[in-house]
């Protein structure tokens, strides 16, 4: 399912992000570190994106994609990469939040594996109602209307402020006015 997500919204960070958590979750190392890149790469360089918007009460930090990212990194016995990854999620990581991964680091350098972040369980995408009813197709534009001129002899294209102005073009004929 996540890998028809993606496929359908490859820009989709949080998509990319549950991916990596189910493939560390079924032993496919190098698949969830390439999901947890995409999904880093997919913030953009901010700092979060909120996905309430959307229907997902859940919002994707960067410190917990490089987090995520790091604990990948452990199961490949990458500990001097996890170590990098992790400092620059101290970087990104909001203030209050300096406990996690400072214990984070400790485990890394006691050579310990790192137990990956994800969405909270039973959170799914559900978007409103209303927000579903409006994916119907509008006419914005409306139906179109023919506008003939009622001078004679206009042959002019275009929008009036921009027609060329010419000397007695615009007095009826006498023929016209029959």
């Amino acid at each position: 399912s996540f890998d028809k997500t993606v496929a359908k919204d490859n820009s989709l960070a949080v998509g990319f992000f549950q991916r990596g958590f189910v493939h560390l979750q079924l032993e496919m190392y190098e698949e969830a570190l390439s999901d947890y890149h995409m999904a880093f790469s997919h913030l953009r360089k901010n700092p979060f994106i909120d996905y309430k918007q959307l229907g997902l009460r859940h919002i994707l930090y960067a410190w917990e994609v490089l987090y995520s990212t790091a604990a990948a990194q452990c199961r490949l016995q990458q500990w001097q990469e996890a170590r990098v990854t992790l400092d620059k999620a101290v970087v990104w990581r909001p203030e209050g939040r300096t406990a996690i991964l400072d214990l984070a680091l400790e485990r890394v350098q006691d050579h310990l594996f790192l137990e990956p972040m994800q969405v909270p369980l039973g959170e799914f995408f559900r978007p409103r109602k209303k927000e579903v009813e409006q994916l119907d197709s509008k006419d914005f534009l409306g139906k179109p209307k023919v506008i003939s001129s009622i001078i004679p002899n206009d042959e002019y294209i275009g929008f009036e402020p921009l027609r060329p102005q010419k000397q007695g073009f615009y007095e009826p004929s006498a023929d016209g006015l029959r």
